[in-house]
């Protein structure tokens, strides 16, 4: 009996004493579900161990300038700001394992691009009955993730108010716009132009340093190239369009991205009718001569007539009439040939102004007779 219980004491020690193997991790997979975030969507984060698991503890490193922690899958989560530990334990040895855990993020407001990186490492790694630990991750696992907003295209437009008229400078503004623009670095402002034959088009530009440019010969800004990109973006320009035959033109604006060879990042086409220049006609002096003086001879006419009244006799009023036809007959006469200046009719409304203003005085003195 003695024998037989130093037997059992002595199995017990051999196998308290036994070494618990240690092997590496071959088929951890690390993976997020987008590459490229806009402001308040979510990205996950999958570790996946490639085997069942009854133990670990994994942290996930994260910039907190672009993003905030959501949530966590197949553990207990604690998040300290810049990093995310999810610690899992199977309390039924062996029976409940996970194979692998996640842990989502969402993305912050921003105005321009930020590429970053989600870090992960990872430690307590055991199989499901423990009888196997692995090596911890200490080589932090880098998964590569873009932070943008979510760009709006740009616009580019040309504007200008009223006809275009040949060989008159036209005023005119273009714009470029973007409520949330991507940014660019380098970029030009180009234009080209379709005449009609033998036709010339400029769109003239004054720099910062009053030189004078032609978009359509040279572009417009700095060689290398102006930065645009951000939120409300609005770059404007003033220029001056000159067209030097009528007809319809074409012009077509782009921006281009020098870092790029020169790829269009926005275009447009616009197409303009150039008139000629409308003469005017000079006033007819004459016509408003004549006006005036048929309002002079019925204002006389008007009192002449008025002035009846049931006191006057019917000589009275034959006499009226009888100079009022004369008075008809000599606006109705046509003469045969039309004077060459207005004289003559300043001398024929004078003419009827007398025989009307004698009629009334005539007229007058009878009545009061």
């Amino acid at each position: 009996m003695k024998k037989f219980i130093s037997l059992i004491v002595l199995l017990i020690v051999i196998a308290l004493c036994l070494p618990v193997y240690a092997d590496t991790l071959q088929n951890v997979t690390i993976n997020i579900d987008k590459s490229t975030v806009h402001p308040n969507e979510t990205v996950k984060v999958d570790v996946n161990f490639g085997q069942e698991m009854g133990s670990y503890t994994v942290d996930v490193a994260y910039d907190n300038n672009l993003f905030e922690y959501v949530s966590a899958e197949g553990g207990t989560a604690n998040d300290n700001g810049t990093r995310i530990r999810v610690y899992f334990f199977d309390e039924t040895g062996g029976t409940s394992p996970r194979n692998n855990m996640s842990v989502v993020f969402k993305a912050k407001d921003v105005t321009t691009s930020n590429p970053t990186d989600f870090s992960i490492t990872a430690e307590g790694l055991a199989n499901p009955d423990a009888s196997i630990t692995y090596d911890d991750i200490t080589v932090p696992i880098d998964k590569s993730v873009i932070v943008e907003p979510q760009y709006v295209d740009y616009n580019i437009d040309l504007k200008y108010t009223g006809d275009v008229i040949v060989n008159e400078e036209k005023e005119m503004k273009l714009s470029i716009a973007s409520k949330m623009g991507k940014n660019y670095e380098h970029t030009r402002i180009l234009a080209e132009a379709t005449t009609p034959d033998g036709a010339t088009a400029k769109l003239l530009g004054t720099d910062a340093q009053q030189l004078e440019h032609d978009i359509i010969q040279s572009g417009w800004g700095d060689a290398d190239g102006e930065a645009i990109g951000g939120k409300d973006v609005l770059k404007e320009l003033d220029l001056r369009g000159v067209f030097d035959k009528i007809g319809d033109y074409t012009i077509k604006l782009k921006l281009i991205d020098r870092d790029n060879s020169d790829a269009e990042i926005v275009s447009k086409t616009f197409n303009i009718n150039v008139k000629e220049a409308q003469t005017t006609t000079p006033p007819d002096n004459n016509q408003e001569n004549n006006e005036i003086g048929n309002e002079i001879g019925n204002e006389i006419g008007n009192e002449i007539i008025g002035g009846n009244d049931n006191n006057i006799t019917n000589e009275n009023n034959n006499e009226v009439t009888e100079s009022t036809n004369d008075m008809n007959i000599t606006n109705n006469e046509k003469p045969s040939t039309l004077p060459k200046t207005g004289s003559t009719v300043y001398l024929t409304g004078a003419s009827i102004i007398l025989a009307l203003a004698i009629s009334y005085f005539t007229l007058k003195k009878d009545k009061q007779k």
